[in-house]
């Protein structure tokens, strides 16, 4: 199959639909289309992610692995004019709403580009990366991006995450705590865990 939102082209009819969600405080109007994650409103987990952040801790460059049409880092990039946000993805058609829903809402502290997980990722200074990652594309790739996330982070930067219990939640902390030396809980809500981990000096 072809048409799955973490597959590069997904082989579907266009269905553009358009609404607005706030996020952060900021009133924001997506952009969204057959093919992507969450086409009709922003998941759940993206808004329990975003809730638990603590906006106060994010100093640095910000790196959103699989953005998909872009609700999280967009939010952040929002939220944070003075900071830049990195926005990636596999998928070609959510990137180009990503850009369309950056351009519509006036937010250009942004970079939107294809890369497959951090394949084409070139900084290695972020200060915070975010994801949602996509569990239906499998575990190896869901791994990957933990465990590939301390190589992209500066020290004290951090890395959060948000996952189902039952999708894998408790072996991804214990996967985040092998590579960082350490993984927390920082919210819990209807069986989405927000996991985050800190590259500690060595």
């Amino acid at each position: 199959m072809t048409d799955y939102y973490y597959t590069q082209n997904p082989k579907v009819l266009h269905e553009k639909k358009q609404w607005q969600f706030t996020l952060l405080k900021q009133n924001l109007t997506f952009n969204s289309d057959n093919g992507v994650f969450s086409k009709n409103t922003i998941d759940f987990g993206t808004r329990t992610l975003l809730e638990a952040l603590d906006l106060n801790e994010i100093t640095g460059n910000v790196l959103d692995v699989g953005c998909g049409y872009g609700p999280m880092g967009l939010a952040i990039a929002k939220a944070l004019p003075a900071v830049h946000v990195d926005l990636v993805d596999v998928n070609l058609r959510a990137l180009a709403l990503c850009k369309e829903n950056a351009e519509q809402n006036n937010i250009t502290n942004v970079a939107i580009w294809e890369s497959d997980t951090y394949d084409k990722v070139e900084k290695t200074d972020y200060q915070t990366i975010v994801s949602n990652p996509p569990v239906r594309a499998g575990k190896a790739i869901v791994t990957k991006i933990l465990f590939d996330a301390k190589k992209y982070l500066q020290i004290d930067g951090m890395l959060i995450i948000v996952l189902q219990k039952k999708q894998g939640a408790p072996s991804a902390k214990k996967t985040m705590k092998q590579v960082f030396g350490n993984a927390e809980i920082i919210h819990k809500q209807k069986g989405y865990y927000i996991i985050k981990s800190v590259k500690e000096s060595q």
